[in-house]
């Protein structure tokens, strides 16, 4: 019994000593398997073509004024990002969520939540991103990034969010 707890030990650490070297099949030229070769990890932050990228360095969210679904010109900056993005990566898909902060009602913030979730798929669209890839939700205020009774607090709910999805039309 001894020797077979020894041998499956063995066997693990060799299991695992086998997913060591993360570059093991790179070619000789450094640009690895898929010919790549651009210094980053695929998928990663620094991929441009991978979720992490958008939303770490183009922005995932814009934010609002109170009361408000009108895009202000720092939001149309991240959007015009955003519709870059997508245009250049038909794979994905996005839903965008509309956010309110907690004042009002309940029904008043889900309107609110649906109407910026709206306008940020109608700048999208007139940027030529194709609206069979992108959906709407509401949230109003169900979903606040902060909880407080401070304007600090409520701006940063007062927000829409583009979430990628795979299974884009190419």
């Amino acid at each position: 019994m001894n020797r077979l707890k020894i041998a499956v030990l063995i066997g693990a650490a060799f299991a695992l000593g086998a997913c060591t070297n993360a570059g093991r099949f790179d070619d000789a030229d450094g640009f690895g398997a898929d010919g790549a070769g651009a210094g980053f990890d695929v998928g990663s932050a620094q991929d441009p073509n991978s979720p992490a990228y958008f939303a770490q360095t183009i922005g995932d969210r814009v934010l609002f004024a109170v009361d408000q679904s009108s895009i202000s010109s720092e939001a149309q900056s991240v959007l015009a990002g955003q519709a870059s993005w997508l245009n250049n990566n038909p794979e994905f898909t996005a839903v965008i969520e509309g956010h309110a902060d907690e004042q009002g009602t309940r029904e008043y913030n889900l309107a609110l939540g649906a109407r910026r979730a709206n306008a940020v798929q109608e700048y999208l669209v007139s940027q030529g991103v194709a609206g069979t890839r992108l959906r709407t939700v509401t949230f109003g205020k169900e979903r606040p990034l902060e909880i407080c009774s401070e304007e600090s607090c409520y701006a940063k709910n007062r927000r829409a969010v583009t979430i990628l999805t795979a299974g884009g039309t190419s």
